[in-house]
């Protein structure tokens, strides 16, 4: 395993970072996510994403459970706060100061941990005053309950004015959690130069466009019983913008490619989205130990330019870079 610095602070994390998003607590009993938590620390993961909106807290206490005995200072925890918690009620989302206060110590309960490495705000509240969230991020961080702070999905502007707060503040905000793969670009003409102006990195999620980028879905065939595209549950609606013969057909063509590098289609992708200097970590979540065995052989992958651009010539002009497209698919309102 191969370890990053996350934006400009002294911590270290592992550049594959477990994540626990549509699997624990919902899509896999609680004894495969305790040995997929496993397979992550066997192969070297010392670092653990989820939120407290996955599975309405069971992801949360899953990991917990799973993570019970080990050593504590070993381990990097991250969780995020936003979305509708507990009945959905009115103050039960957003970036309020109440749900702030609430959601931490109730993400806290659920880890059965004492604090997280890692809190993050799971999108941008609109309906909150950019500085009481800030300042509720403030008093968390003075209180022990989390050491930085980070954001996720916000635009380069939001990330300005959030740091430029965090600052005054006092405390360090220090990563962005952006969507982005082969696919998903959308994050590279905005978000990541500021961020690198910033002394932000980021943690980035769906390195594997919701599976798409692993070749198992094919052009003009329907969709693997059990895979994500078939389970209207388990994150169908997420990966139906990839779900089309052009983009199955390009995918395809990374196959040959996969195949020069020594690599699976899988490991490809992580090992891609690693190669840009302003990401710390890519997510990676499993239904089976075996899948994260796999997947971290992307660490520490060097993929030269000719590789680089044959990725870009098989994918064409299917790839996403409209950078308003990160403003685009945010909430416009709280959904409670």
């Amino acid at each position: 395993m191969e370890f990053r610095y996350l934006g400009n602070s002294g911590l270290k994390i592992s550049e594959i970072t477990y994540g626990n998003w549509l699997t624990h607590g919902s899509q896999v009993e609680n004894d495969v996510a305790t040995q997929c938590v496993q397979a992550a620390l066997d192969a070297g993961i010392s670092t653990f994403d989820t939120a407290d909106v996955y599975a309405n807290g069971k992801a949360e206490t899953v990991l917990g459970d799973a993570l019970k005995g080990e050593r504590r200072e070993s381990l990097e925890i991250f969780t995020k706060v936003y979305w509708p918690t507990g009945p959905g009620g009115k103050n039960d989302t957003g970036l309020s100061r109440k749900h702030i206060m609430e959601g931490i110590n109730g993400s806290l309960q659920r880890l059965q941990t004492d604090y997280v490495d890692l809190y993050q705000a799971h999108r941008y509240d609109t309906e909150t005053p950019l500085e009481e969230t800030m300042q509720a991020f403030a008093d968390v961080v003075r209180q022990g309950k989390a050491l930085y702070i980070g954001v996720s999905e916000w635009t380069a502007e939001q990330i300005r004015e959030g740091v430029k707060l965090s600052k005054q503040l006092g405390f360090s905000l220090i990563s962005s959690q952006p969507q982005y793969s082969m696919l998903w670009r959308v994050i590279e003409d905005e978000v990541v130069p500021t961020s690198k102006e910033l002394g932000v990195s980021q943690i980035v999620w769906s390195p594997m466009a919701q599976g798409v980028l692993s070749g198992k879905y094919l052009p003009g065939e329907a969709p693997p019983q059990g895979s994500r595209a078939a389970d209207e549950k388990g994150g169908a609606d997420m990966i139906k913008r990839f779900m089309n013969d052009d983009v199955l057909a390009r995918v395809q063509k990374l196959k040959p490619i996969a195949d020069e590098a020594g690599l699976t289609m899988p490991q490809l992708a992580i090992a891609w989205v690693l190669q840009n200097d302003n990401v710390a970590a890519a997510l990676v979540g499993a239904s089976k130990p075996e899948q994260v065995a796999d997947n971290v052989k992307a660490a520490g992958v060097k993929l030269e330019a000719d590789l680089m651009a044959k990725i870009d010539d098989a994918l064409g002009d299917i790839v996403e870079s409209d950078p308003g497209k990160t403003e685009a698919t945010a909430p416009q309102k709280r959904v409670a």
